[in-house]
């Protein structure tokens, strides 16, 4: 069996897809993968990274609104289906799967020229286009939240990292807290604005530091890596780390006791998934996918919604120290949490594929 997985762009395409790579071997280590991504996305760099063969197409935004990309749309994709064309008829694959993003398109429309099954996986509650379009090629839809719009949906569930999916937070969290130079006894809030970091989120807690070191609150504070935050002075009432990227999420979510962060789909299903009360704040632009994401955690009472807009210095240190001050209350919103959104979405999405092709 040969599978050509498309996604890429952000993490939020990238991510699943490996999610899903790793399940596929472990289901059979003699299944044959491709990824078809582009030169300038995350896939670039995090595909090979993990020991799969990448295939690349020309980038092809698709655009929200009427502008000049729009009128330069229809020749842009004939060049990527050509593209994705060829690689199809090279690799010979069993099937197609696309995760949406500018990627799926051109994948969506090779495997139709082929006549190849598709199966299209949609990581947000909130469809994109690319995905509305795949929709309609194939009866193999799988969603990652249960009232997502879109035709032929099953909910099955982002798939996600092993290390994540798999985690025992309270098991690490010596090591963890030890790792970042944390105090072991003191409540800490992880922040972080996704993959590429959040300005407003940066400047917001790094503006309530002395509140929140007052209140004995310590944070470990994700900046992004294209983000500069200097480590505020708090007195040495309650440490502050800052660090622009993480690699071991699952350290630092095990070192939490709350995070604030954006409410992209990788970032709910996982901080929900292994039950740490969130702070969500959604992403002000595109179609109010995030927030949208969040609802069904905010609603089990798992989390706090703010918006952009709303979130400021001072409403961090009039909400974050009780919240953290407050272990009940987070012990039952971490319950509430875990149980909303299923951690087997990969190992679900695996079997559909193998199903398909057989």
């Amino acid at each position: 069996m040969h599978v050509l997985l498309a996604g890429g762009g952000t993490a939020g395409h990238t991510s699943p897809l490996l999610a899903t790579a790793d399940a596929l071997r472990r289901l059979d280590p003699e299944i044959a993968i491709t990824c078809l991504g582009t030169s300038s996305g995350l896939e670039a760099r995090l595909i090979p990274e993990a020991g799969l063969p990448l295939e690349l197409v020309p980038r092809v935004p698709m655009p929200r609104r009427p502008n000049a990309d729009l009128m330069r749309l229809p020749s842009r994709l004939l060049g990527a289906r050509r593209a994705a064309l060829e690689v199809v008829d090279r690799v010979r694959p069993d099937v197609v799967v696309g995760f949406g993003g500018y990627v799926s398109v051109p994948a969506y429309l090779a495997a139709r020229s082929r006549h190849l099954p598709l199966v299209v996986h949609e990581g947000n509650a909130l469809p994109g286009v690319a995905n509305k379009l795949g929709a309609r090629l194939t009866r193999h839809v799988a969603t990652s939240f249960p009232e997502t719009p879109l035709r032929h949906a099953r909910y099955l569930g982002l798939p996600i990292r092993r290390m994540i999916s798999t985690l025992d937070r309270p098991a690490l969290r010596a090591q963890a807290r030890a790792e970042f130079g944390l105090d072991p006894d003191l409540p800490v809030l992880l922040v972080t604005g996704g993959s590429q970091g959040a300005a407003r989120i940066n400047e917001a807690v790094r503006g309530a530091a002395g509140a929140l070191a007052e209140a004995g609150v310590q944070v470990l504070h994700v900046v992004g890596p294209k983000q500069q935050v200097d480590p505020p002075q708090t007195g040495g009432l309650a440490p502050y780390v800052v660090r622009n990227y993480v690699d071991r999420m699952d350290l630092a979510y095990a070192a939490a006791d709350a995070v604030l962060c954006r409410a992209g789909s990788n970032t709910v299903t996982e901080v929900s998934g292994v039950g740490l009360p969130a702070i969500f704040v959604p992403l002000p632009i595109g179609n109010g996918e995030q927030a949208l994401n969040a609802r069904p955690v905010v609603q089990a009472g798992g989390g706090l919604l703010v918006s952009d807009e709303a979130l400021s210095a001072e409403w961090v240190a009039a909400t974050v120290p009780p919240l953290l001050g407050d272990p009940q209350r987070l012990a039952s919103m971490g319950s509430a949490a875990r149980g909303v959104i299923p951690l087997d979405a990969d190992e679900k999405l695996a079997r559909l594929i193998v199903e398909v092709i057989q």
